[in-house]
């Protein structure tokens, strides 16, 4: 069955949009249709508004036709417009990236409550971001923190080349750089905090995401090996020694794998002091510890 939104009014297309979506099964079928159609049709939500009344266009039809099919397939809307919203700054995305979702905001949230307690030089607090896709933990800690200067890591250049395209369009180029290798391998000097969100799906689990995640994530990006753990037993220790005393690591965790985590930072000689950070939907999401003085 040919659908076409041509002719129709704005506001008729859009609603036509949300009906297909939500007779699909979208849960997020007015949300989705309202983004859509605004991307399609070059207008924010005041300019929808205000032309609702007006005919879409043939080309404006074609491209709202190609949007709905991608997301009738299961592509996530982010992935279809190209950028995400992430602490509320505009991100990029790439096929090497995954896309910045709000959970991960609880690293962002733990890491700047810790950052009020980092003995600081004048230099400035130094961030690392291992794993750093396309640089949404970095670049929103930067945002916050104005006398922060970070680096992030990713084995993808692709994904990098995508951090940088952040940091210059939230005018940032002059604090973050940006390396590729295997977590922190080529990092050297000190850091006051580091952060990551890693690979933490165990492999057998990866077939059974949401076709969102699963089809359209990079898996390089979510497999954390046969127990899910394999990252942080990579960056750690890495992290470990880049710290300064007194630094702070703070990485991502999946449900269920706090206590792990906090064995190997234990392990690696890093103190945990606070208990972990619980994401919006109350699952506990971002663990921290600290590299106590000699």
């Amino acid at each position: 069955m040919t659908h076409s939104f041509t002719g129709r009014s704005i506001e008729d297309a859009r609603r036509a949009l949300a009906a297909r979506l939500r007779s699909a099964g979208n849960d997020s079928a007015e949300l989705d249709a309202r983004l859509l159609a605004g991307a399609a049709l070059a207008l924010d939500l005041t300019g929808m508004i205000a032309h609702g009344a007006r005919p879409v266009t043939q080309a404006e039809s074609l491209r709202l036709e190609e949007y709905a099919a991608r997301r009738l397939a299961g592509e996530p809307v982010a992935r279809i417009l190209g950028i995400r919203e992430f602490w509320g700054l505009p991100f990029r995305l790439s096929a090497a990236t995954l896309v910045p979702r709000p959970d991960t905001e609880a690293v962002v949230e733990f890491a700047l409550e810790i950052s009020r307690s980092l003995p600081i030089s004048n230099r400035g607090i130094r961030i690392a971001d291992i794993g750093t896709g396309t640089g949404a933990i970095l670049l929103a800690l930067l945002h916050e923190i104005p006398r922060a200067f970070g680096t992030g890591t990713d084995v993808s250049p692709e994904a990098l080349r995508t951090a940088k395209q952040n940091a210059m369009g939230l005018g940032l180029t002059d604090r973050a750089t940006f390396v590729a290798c295997n977590f922190a391998a080529a990092l050297s000097g000190k850091f006051n905090l580091i952060v990551s969100n890693p690979p933490y799906i165990r492999s057998a689990d990866i077939k059974n995401l949401a076709t969102e995640v699963r089809d359209h994530d990079p898996h390089l990006a979510l497999d954390g090996g046969s127990d899910g753990l394999d990252a942080y037993r990579a960056l750690i220790p890495q992290a470990a020694q880049l710290l300064d005393p007194g630094g702070m690591l703070v990485v991502e965790a999946g449900q269920g794998q706090v206590h792990d985590i906090e064995t190997l930072m234990t392990a690696s000689e890093l103190t945990v002091e606070r208990p972990a950070k619980a994401d919006l939907s109350g699952i506990l999401r971002a663990v921290a510890a600290r590299k106590r003085p000699p």
